[in-house]
């Protein structure tokens, strides 16, 4: 297990959709357990493979003292909206009120490969939502309004770790099929 650096806005890794999960193994396990280490140590309420250069479909997250997984997630999402500040360990220092379903049941598997059936609202239906924009290569900012994005893209030119140059790519143990790092 190990602490991984978060890639930051502007890494093509974040924009690049992610492969599911194949392979149940060993590799992965260490994967899930540095997520959710590098996860805890930001802080943040979750965290997808893609933030940490792997281009796989797994999420972490950590949300109102509830800590799990997902694997190659799918979402059913309520109608009911819910607004609210959302922020991403990708974009530091920044949130927007975003827009997002009230409501989520999110089906996946587990680290071993088993089925995993996660339903939540409010905060964990908003995190689980976000996670899985990551694995799809979409931010937060995305989903804003014209006027705030136009907003969050001057706060991210703004920011102080614009321009940062990109972490080491690390590659991935998994076959990603020409798609991942």
């Amino acid at each position: 297990m190990a602490i991984q650096p978060i890639r930051l806005f502007g890494d093509p890794v974040l924009r690049t959709k992610a492969e599911p999960v194949v392979d149940f193994d060993k590799e992965l396990r260490t994967l899930v357990k540095d997520l959710t280490e590098t996860m805890i140590d930001a802080p943040g309420a979750g965290l997808a493979a893609p933030q940490i250069g792997v281009s796989l479909r797994v999420f972490t997250y950590y949300v109102d003292g509830e800590l799990g997984h997902l694997v190659n997630p799918t979402l059913d999402l309520s109608e009911e909206q819910q607004d609210g500040d959302e922020g991403c360990l990708s974009l530091p220092g920044l949130a927007f009120d975003t827009r997002r379903a009230m409501r989520v049941v999110a089906k996946g598997q587990n680290e071993f490969g088993d089925p995993v059936i996660i339903e939540g609202s409010a905060l964990l239906a908003r995190c689980v939502q976000h996670e899985t924009d990551h694995l799809d290569g979409v931010l937060f900012i995305d989903r804003l309004d014209r006027e705030q994005r136009k907003l969050a893209l001057r706060a991210l030119r703004e920011a102080e770790w614009a321009g940062a140059p990109a972490p080491p790519v690390k590659e991935s143990p998994h076959a990603t099929h020409g798609l991942a790092f």
